[in-house]
């Protein structure tokens, strides 16, 4: 049985099942790696990899689990009105305003290069703003996953180092020479927000008065609403930027800082037990969609990795390059990145997949960095991978389906890919021979 075929297989069952609504995501992420694993042959060890996958991301699930709960406080709290009254006075009902916000305000938070902290901090921000406006979140959903994705081409983002570790150069040799494309590739994230944003004035203008009312009022069912005051919001801004920090920093394992964080913040702000269960009830929702995809996205990663899936395909990919097109390794990579970091983790990618590319350039006289800088292209389509924790996090945060964010991001992700690769062509960052 070729491996690579099933393992394709098995990707384009799961995202025909999960984008036509079919199954849930949970459910899918499942049952097709269960079936496309005894088809392979692999039935009696498939529980065994399903536990490892598991494993494997049970600290990222723990920590997701109380930075949600964490951020669910403050947003109890109250931590967030200020700004979102701020947002509010400046943008008034402009969507334009309050969507290119959304973009800047990701991209400054990226800066720290984590996933699941951009998703936190910018959700409990805008999502308020989006509801009481009516616009639609998965524009809020598609702009954050782009702009973070652009942000880990920077050092500390951890791609970078990645490609540059794994094919031992230093990094400041990958990163550089993108500056300028990052910059360009930033400036067009802006351009699409002003797009979006235009997009939902016409829509909400268009829209009768009522409609809009009803819209917004709909919105405003799927959550909590936001308390009338806040609570200790100088204890909790203390709190909130300490744990921010932290988490940069690394001073301690990041589930040790989320929860000790969480501890503090729910006990000072709701001392009462009672008034802690019925605030955290409210949440409750979010938590186990969250979790429950995490962890079905490990017994996926599980068992196509177990079963040898991951590497056949990345193999197949690799050498479907024709001996020819050799001198063209730089953008040949970063058109394979487009799809491998759609359906692959970063560490799986960079030390699987990009040592055998950088050989394959190397053959052909294409430095290693400039292989490392294609191999960061296809960052935006990562961003909407079924295989990372952050996708669930911002699926439940905007109480949206994961299908429905990908069929929306899709298409912006794959233009926002293409046309990094062209900025970093033109600007020399991937070099294509004359």
């Amino acid at each position: 049985m070729n491996l690579s075929l099933l393992g394709f297989a098995a990707l384009a069952t799961f995202l025909a099942l999960v984008l036509t609504k079919r199954l849930s995501a949970a459910a899918a992420l499942i049952l097709v790696p269960v079936a496309f694993g005894v088809l392979a042959g692999f039935g009696a060890g498939l529980g065994d990899m399903m536990l490892k996958g598991v494993g494997e991301v049970a600290p990222t699930a723990l920590m997701l689990v109380f930075a949600l709960l964490y951020f669910a406080v403050m947003i109890e709290a109250g931590l967030f009105e200020p700004l979102v009254r701020t947002v509010l006075r400046v943008a008034g009902d402009d969507p334009v305003r309050v969507v290119m916000g959304t973009a800047l305000l990701a991209m400054l938070v990226s800066l720290d290069g984590d996933g699941a902290t951009t998703a936190l901090v910018t959700i409990s921000a805008m999502y308020p703003v989006y509801r009481r406006l009516g616009l639609n979140p998965l524009i809020l959903a598609t702009l954050l996953g782009l702009s973070n994705t652009l942000m880990n081409w920077l050092p500390w983002g951890g791609p970078s180092a990645r490609a540059a570790t794994a094919l031992r150069v230093p990094v400041m040799d990958v990163v550089g020479p993108l500056l300028p494309a990052l910059g360009l590739s930033l400036l067009a994230v802006l351009g699409l927000a002003y797009a979006f944003g235009r997009m939902e004035r016409r829509r909400l203008a268009d829209a009768t008065e009522q409609g809009r009312r009803s819209l917004a009022e709909d919105a405003a069912d799927e959550t909590p609403a936001a308390p009338k005051e806040t609570r200790n919001l100088w204890l909790n801004l203390a709190l909130t930027v300490g744990l921010i920090v932290g988490m940069v920093t690394q001073i301690a394992p990041l589930p040790a800082l989320v929860m000790s964080a969480f501890a503090i913040a729910v006990t000072l702000n709701f001392p009462k037990l009672s008034e802690q269960k019925a605030r955290l009830a409210n949440h409750g929702e979010t938590v186990l969609m969250m979790v429950s995809l995490i962890f079905g996205a490990g017994a996926f990663t599980g068992i196509l990795s177990g079963t040898g899936m991951i590497d056949a395909m990345a193999g197949s990919l690799v050498s479907a390059v024709p001996p020819a097109l050799g001198p063209l390794m730089g953008p040949i990579t970063a058109l394979l990145s487009m799809p491998l970091l759609m359906f692959m983790s970063n560490d799986a990618f960079f030390f699987g997949v990009v040592p055998v590319l950088g050989a394959a350039g190397a053959a052909y006289g294409v430095p290693p960095e400039v292989i490392a800088r294609a191999s960061l292209m296809g960052m935006p389509l990562h961003g909407l991978s079924p295989f990372i924790a952050p996708i669930y996090l911002v699926a439940s945060l905007i109480r949206a389906d994961v299908g429905d964010m990908q069929r929306f991001g899709l298409p912006w992700a794959i233009l926002l890919s293409l046309f990094a690769l062209s900025a970093a062509m033109l600007t020399g960052a991937v070099s294509v021979p004359a």
